[in-house]
């Protein structure tokens, strides 16, 4: 074996030919190691990288939703900040359902932050602590979220029947609104919990509420409502004094 290893190093070193062929073959099985290495350390870095995705996307949807403010490196100039979070827990089989997300009051997160994905809304936040906010979900029977046409000022409210969680309903809608199928809904932007124009779903049917006063809609969410991993947290930093301007009109009142 000692003299086979030698006469095939000498028969290497003295043949163009035989050199060749065997760095080639050296060549291809590092190459073939490298890449099983590089998937390896791709697969394990996957969660990283679609983290800096994420937060990617919080900072263009600030620049959409701020796009009448300059973006500066003071985030509170900003009306709306978008903080990520990943959702831990999530019911949607009950009638009142609820979702828990990894951030809380340290990451400032606060009561009535509106909770949404890249395809629509999911919910309002209900309570936190330090690390965790409890999420009101919008498969709720309490849900009472302003929403409008998306091409026109028509408004209703969405409301969950407790059947399918895919799907939710709209009641108090204008009769003389141009409802057709297929026409998207999207937050109003009367609140200060979300802004206007966050998706929530597309009319799959209408007709007259009982007292043919307006319309009840029923609309198909854009979201999977049984299938959430990443939001966004909705931060108005105007809501304070927002809400402090309503509730003084309020005791006026």
């Amino acid at each position: 074996m000692v003299l086979f290893g030698i006469s095939f190093v000498l028969t290497i070193q003295s043949h163009s030919f035989h050199k060749s062929k065997f760095v080639s073959s050296a060549n291809f099985f590092s190459g073939g190691l490298y890449a099983i290495k590089n998937n390896i350390v791709d697969y394990f870095h996957l969660k990283e990288e679609n983290q800096k995705l994420i937060e990617e996307n919080a900072r263009l949807r600030e620049a959409v939703f701020n796009k009448n403010s300059v973006l500066k490196e003071d985030t509170t100039a900003l009306k709306y900040q978008f903080i990520t979070a990943e959702v831990i827990n999530n019911s949607y089989s009950k009638s009142n359902n609820k979702l828990t997300i990894n951030k809380g009051s340290k990451d400032s997160i606060l009561q009535d932050m509106g909770v949404i994905t890249t395809k629509g809304i999911v919910g309002i936040v209900e309570d936190t602590s330090k690390n965790y906010a409890v999420v009101q979900s919008i498969l709720n029977s309490q849900s009472r979220i302003f929403l409008k046409l998306k091409n026109t000022n028509h408004f209703g409210f969405l409301t969950w029947d407790m059947q399918d969680p895919n799907t939710v309903q709209v009641i108090d809608f204008p009769p003389l609104a141009p409802v057709k199928k297929g026409d998207t809904l999207v937050t109003g932007g009367n609140s200060a919990i979300f802004p206007e124009g966050i998706l929530v779903g597309a009319i799959t049917d209408f007709s007259f509420s009982k007292n043919e006063n307006d319309y009840f809609l029923t609309v198909k969410l854009f979201n999977d409502m049984t299938n959430l991993n990443y939001v966004y947290i909705i931060k108005n930093n105007h809501y304070t004094e927002i809400k402090t301007l309503e509730n003084n009109l309020n005791d006026a009142e």
